[in-house]
């Protein structure tokens, strides 16, 4: 069976044992966590499409830990004016550990 469910603006297809990478989720390692908004479930028994949501579904999660992506580097360049500017971002992010998904109605 597997899920399609929205976090932190974005949408994520998953498993259960998935480890994935959301936005920053103001929770500690360790913690339960609850991911409400799934748009899709599948598996032997067919599809279920959300409209837009499926309704009383969810998947269970754990905070496996915090991190940051990789280094992202913006330059800007004009030519001949000595103008040049040089700036890294790194995106935190929650990692999670899909434990259940449980299909609701």
């Amino acid at each position: 069976m597997y899920a399609v469910v929205e976090a932190g603006g974005k949408q994520y297809r998953l498993q259960v044992g998935d480890v994935v990478d959301v936005e920053i989720m103001p929770v500690e390692p360790g913690q339960k966590v609850e991911l409400e908004r799934v748009l899709m479930l599948g598996g032997e028994d067919g599809v279920k499409v959300g409209q837009p949501l499926v309704p009383g579904a969810k998947v269970l999660t754990t905070v496996v830990d915090h991190g940051k992506a990789d280094k992202v580097i913006s330059f800007k360049y004009k030519p001949k004016v000595r103008y040049r500017r040089r700036v890294g971002h790194r995106q935190p992010f929650t990692r999670l550990s899909v434990q259940e998904i449980v299909p609701g109605e």
